[in-house]
């Protein structure tokens, strides 16, 4: 195998609205094809990624650095003892020079051209991406479905009557549970927007989790704590700034239900930080590293040896994004579930066009690779700026 060609471009993706920090309008992410000389059925051998949701391209990282180093290197030094391209050796290629440190911006690059590499590789093994992650990493044992949780509940102009419907249609959908924002509103009227969600989800506290998206000071974040623990919620999500490890260990003093943190997290050293010192707990508590944040799977696979080595499980793990990619990682290497947008972050949130959430779990479907083109959406965009 041979790499002929790798191009980036950025990818346009629907706006759900705000969260307690961040307006999403003209969110972009880093789309990449990596176009090698094999031919599959008749056609190129064409692996496709990008650097997950919620974080902005990163085209210059991409066309200025990595790509590059990975095409001035000799062809047959990117290849496994197979013959096929070694996503992990091609990490290390790409990344070298870099200084330690700083993880940020490279980390979504990387991650979009890693997320391309596995594709590539489960293609050219004609197999789905969960399998050959089982197979190489896990002896052969995969998960044939996984929990989903419905990720929305954006603020936005319907109010709690609009909150209700969004909620309604993801129950309609297969979902059993949905996280919403908080934050962003006087405590008062997020109490008012768990206690309408509750109302649809028979009042389970465990069915709903909330998420501040580092809003909070930690009086803040103790007081909203207070005010939601009756509630017994699923979790408690990213209630101060992601980097501030003594707010999230004081919260977790106070606050004994399960708390929930780590997407804005973008390495395998930030991640055993966290564990160190921000007093999560390994019986509750849940973290969401995404790999398409976080330099792709050669940086995630030390992230969950640090996680073994700690005494956390890997169920414990629900990878933030929405995408395919997480899927196929929560299948293949055993974690607890993994987040859905169901109905925001389009063309890239949400599963296959044809993939059905039945009591809250979905099955992965079996096809080569990621399976990124059982988006026609995202399919069709794909094609006409990266073929």
């Amino acid at each position: 195998m041979k790499i002929v060609s790798i191009r980036q471009a950025d990818l346009p993706i629907s706006s759900p609205g705000k969260n307690a920090v961040v307006d999403f309008a003209g969110l972009k992410t880093s789309a990449v094809a990596i176009k090698t000389d094999q031919m599959r059925n008749g056609k190129t051998l064409v692996g496709y990624g990008f650097g997950s949701i919620g974080r902005w391209a990163e085209g210059g990282v991409l066309t200025d650095r990595l790509i590059p180093r990975l095409m001035a290197e000799p062809p047959d030094a990117l290849l496994d003892d197979a013959g096929i391209v070694d996503p992990i050796h091609c990490a290390a290629v790409a990344m070298r020079n870099e200084k330690p440190g700083g993880h940020g911006g490279r980390a979504v690059a990387m991650g979009a051209l890693d997320m391309a590499m596995w594709d590539l590789v489960a293609k050219a093994e004609e197999r789905p991406l969960y399998r050959v992650l089982a197979d190489r990493f896990r002896g052969g044992a995969a998960d044939t479905d996984i929990a989903v949780y419905a990720a929305g509940g954006y603020y936005g102009s319907g109010g709690v009557v609009g909150l209700e419907d969004e909620i309604r249609s993801y129950l309609d959908r297969g979902y059993r549970e949905v996280k919403i924002k908080v934050g962003a509103a006087p405590l008062s009227e997020d109490i008012s927007r768990i206690e309408a969600a509750l109302a649809l989800l028979g009042h389970d506290g465990s069915r709903l989790a909330v998420d501040a998206n580092g809003r909070f000071t930690l009086d803040e974040a103790l007081a909203f704590g207070r005010a939601i623990a009756p509630y017994g919620l699923r979790w408690y999500e990213e209630a101060g700034d992601p980097l501030d490890f003594r707010l999230q260990a004081v919260l977790a003093e106070s606050y004994e239900a399960p708390l929930a943190t780590g997407e804005n997290l973008f390495s395998h050293q930030d991640a055993r930080n966290l564990f160190r010192y921000a007093g999560m707990r390994p019986d509750r508590d849940i973290v969401q590293f995404d790999a398409g944040l976080s330099y792709g799977l050669s940086d995630y696979m030390k992230t969950l040896a640090l996680m073994d080595q700690m005494g956390w499980s890997r169920r414990r793990l629900h990878p933030h994004g929405g995408h395919q990619m997480s899927l196929h990682i929560a299948a293949g290497l055993g974690l607890g579930g993994n987040e859905s947008y169901p109905g925001v972050f389009q063309p890239l949130g949400g599963f296959a066009d044809d993939q059905k959430v039945s009591d809250g779990r979905v099955c992965l479907p079996d096809v080569p690779g990621i399976g990124l083109e059982l988006k026609s959406e995202l399919w069709k965009w794909l094609q006409d700026n990266l073929s």
